[in-house]
């Protein structure tokens, strides 16, 4: 088994009085890249933005740097996260995108910092803890006013009894998705990744799980890069919500990323599919290619020459269960062309998120026949290959609007 090591570091400084310049890398065993970034200090947005790559995959990857520009004008604000991933990491290259959200948390805090130093002009005592501990809610915002924009934003406030107090509120509302919900069958969003498991996240588990509550998903499975959960813990957090969770494991192997459930083992850095496909075998799991063609048509198919044939003659396809044909994380063309190669190949399609932040959960999920409560009834729906990949947000809001409509006329 081959080893894998990941490194991120982030620099800020202060460029001139208005103006943070930031430098990040990103170096791993695959992939090196680089962002220089100059941020407003005032209203902190994108001055400038540039790239560089020093190790990568395929031909196609350093062509993704000039994507990179269209984040020119971007404003770090509570919605940065989606935008970056959603531009950047769709267009240019998740790893870009990954790096660059956390130099926009270094460039918010250093911020911060550059704002408690003025202060300290008129106030030389003044602690850093209670700068920030002033600034948290906006000048004459109140707590009402605070809820209300959490609200707009999807997060829910944050304190010790959340999830309780969330519970409560969505136990009193009537919910019109409910009898959709008995009717529409179980619904699961297969790919989530959550933060420290997995370093790329911006969202803790207990964010991605109150969020995919708010939504009306009926589960999600934690799916980090490399990372076995436990499954004391998995049941401690289905206590804490009340709301099922299952596990998973995105594994990095030498012919992509796949998701696999039912194997306990830890596996760590880049194996070979074969040798993972065996595994999953004796601990009779189900495996699936995660986005397969990711990156592949950022140029469009033609360039390539990739046909639906072409593509279905990739031999990760004689090790994998399913294939994923919606992934929140890849253009729509490259979800199409999964969807084509499954069909082809006669393999089951699924869905998920691949959400690295709390908005993100649920974009795709999967929805299944049959009701499911715990990994081994997940497993064998899995197998039974009845089940479709939904876009399950979409969906959401479009019978609330057919609802509200109705409630009009």
């Amino acid at each position: 088994m081959l080893k894998f090591a990941r490194n991120k570091l982030v620099g800020v400084a202060r460029k001139n009085d208005d103006v943070l310049s930031i430098h990040g890398v990103l170096d791993d065993d695959i992939y090196s890249v680089e962002v220089d970034l100059c941020v407003g200090i005032k209203d902190l947005t994108f001055l400038s933005i540039e790239g560089k790559w020093h190790r990568w995959t395929t031909p196609e990857c350093p062509r993704a740097i000039e994507f990179l520009q269209e984040a020119q004008g971007f404003c770090i604000d509570e919605t940065i996260d989606g935008k970056i991933h959603k531009i950047v990491g769709r267009k240019a290259c998740r790893h870009f995108a990954n790096l660059l959200i956390e130099c926009c948390y270094a460039a918010r805090e250093a911020a911060r910092v550059v704002g408690w130093e003025a202060a300290k002009e008129d106030q030389p005592d003044l602690a850093l803890k209670d700068f920030v501990a002033a600034k948290a809610a906006a000048p004459g915002e109140t707590a009402q006013q605070k809820s209300a924009s959490a609200e707009q934003r999807g997060a829910p406030e944050k304190s010790a009894d959340t999830p309780i107090i969330q519970a409560q509120q969505e136990k009193s509302k009537p919910d019109p998705l409910e009898s959709q919900k008995g009717a529409a069958g179980c619904v699961i969003d297969l790919h989530v990744h959550t933060f420290p498991a997995s370093p790329c996240s911006s969202a803790s588990e207990d964010q991605l799980i109150q969020e995919a509550r708010r939504i009306g998903l009926n589960g999600i499975c934690l799916t980090d890069h490399n990372h076995v959960w436990s499954a004391a813990q998995v049941e401690d957090l289905r206590q804490k919500h009340g709301f099922l969770i299952l596990r998973g494991n995105e594994i990095t192997t030498d012919q992509g990323d796949m998701l696999v459930f039912g194997l306990e083992k830890d596996i760590k850095g880049i194996v070979k599919l074969q040798d993972l496909k065996e595994e999953v075998a004796r601990a009779e799991g189900f495996i699936i290619a995660a986005h397969p063609f990711r990156g592949f048509l950022t140029f469009g198919a033609g360039e390539l020459g990739l046909t639906p044939e072409r593509a279905a003659q990739r031999a990760l396809f004689q090790w994998v269960d399913a294939i994923e044909v919606m992934n929140g994380k890849v253009t729509v063309k490259e979800n199409n062309l999964a969807a084509s190669v499954a069909a082809k190949l006669g393999l089951p399609a699924t869905g998920g998120s691949d959400a690295h932040d709390m908005t993100e959960v649920g974009c795709y999920a999967t929805r299944f026949s049959t009701p499911i409560q715990t990994e081994a009834e997940l497993i064998a729906a899995l197998k039974s290959g009845d089940y479709l990949a939904v876009p399950f947000r979409q969906e959401k809001e479009l019978f609330h609007s057919s609802y509200v409509e109705k409630e009009t006329v």
